[in-house]
């Protein structure tokens, strides 16, 4: 195989609602062989679901390939709902999905947020894992929050002015909230747009060479033919549910659990040199907690698993984790 290309197109051969909680059900879905090796696909936002081309990544004739939409995400339902979302509860749901299907030991492949919840589920439970595959490092820690809604405007400056679209001046250093208030309100007149451009400020970041295209003037219409209203909606409040939380996690925290609890874990770290979603410096620490760890830096890549270079680096970490099997 080639690897700057993807595998071909692989359609699941299961998927299903499994019901988490009372109030939660769980997208899941199988492809690729039912009788490989178990591999689970964490994916970012927080808030964004998984989509076909993520199956992609894995050798559909080797690796049994399970993806999930996380609680309130893509088609799990209900869709956008916070309540009885966090991180703790996502990693409870891994460990549900992983004895649903009767795995004893899988690989676990993160990027950018799914980076941050394959760190969680892996330092407490750390002997269900074979490999880590993680990408575009994030630990949610106060400056990596500050840099993404603020500091990034020092090289975007175009994208934080169309997330500062019509806020008051006095509002600028309170974004987060702001954004809140808006994506929270119950008319979605409101909620809609708001939540179409917060999240198409982290959109415009994604790759060291942005798309340059023009958007239409109605693209942050919630009636606008090229958006889903009710799935941004979902996405924007599920996503600032988390970072208003820190994400439910205590970065520094975590980093030390992953040098003491994953030391015996083969890892991958790919990351972009140029990452502006989530700059190269958590990567850098995170490869020094864990020296045992490659890290392979993508010299002209920027946050997207799309750009070439980090899809090659990634396919070649699954190609590379092949050699490894279940205990």
């Amino acid at each position: 195989m080639n690897l700057l290309s993807l595998y071909p197109e692989c359609t699941p051969f299961h998927s299903a609602l499994l019901k988490v909680s009372d109030l939660h059900s769980i997208y899941i879905e199988q492809c690729g062989n039912p009788n490989g090796i178990p591999i689970i696909f964490l994916h970012g936002g927080p808030g964004s679901g998984c989509n076909p081309a993520q199956r992609r990544f894995f050798d559909p004739a080797y690796y049994h390939i399970i993806l999930f939409d996380q609680r309130g995400c893509g088609r799990s339902q209900p869709a956008g709902e916070t309540l009885e979302n966090t991180t703790q509860a996502l990693v409870a749901d891994i460990e549900t999905i992983r004895n649903h299907l009767n795995i004893k030991q899988w690989h676990v492949f993160g990027g950018s947020w799914g980076s941050t919840l394959a760190l969680a589920y892996a330092t407490q439970h750390a002997d269900n894992i074979i490999s880590l595959v993680l990408r575009g490092i994030f630990l949610s820690r106060p400056r990596e929050i500050q840099w993404f809604l603020g500091a990034v405007a020092l090289f975007f400056p175009e994208a934080w002015q169309t997330l500062l679209q019509d806020v008051p001046d006095d509002q600028h250093e309170a974004i987060l909230e702001y954004y809140a208030g808006l994506v929270f309100n119950a008319d979605t007149t409101i909620s809609i747009p708001a939540a179409i451009r917060w999240n198409a400020f982290e959109s415009s970041i994604m790759s060291l060479v942005p798309k340059q295209e023009t958007p239409k003037p109605d693209s942050t219409s919630k009636d606008s033919p090229t958006v889903d209203g009710a799935i941004e909606l979902a996405r924007a409040r599920v996503q600032i549910h988390y970072i208003r939380h820190g994400c439910f996690v205590d970065g520094d925290q975590l980093l030390n659990s992953a040098a003491k609890a994953l030391r015996h874990i083969p890892t991958m770290i790919v990351q972009g040199r140029y990452d502006m979603v989530c700059p190269p410096q958590t990567a850098w620490e995170l490869s020094h907690a864990m020296p045992h760890a490659t890290l392979v830096m993508v010299p002209d890549a920027g946050h997207s698993a799309m750009e070439s270079g980090t899809c090659q680096a990634l396919l070649a970490a699954t190609e590379h984790f092949k050699s490894l099997s279940p205990l």
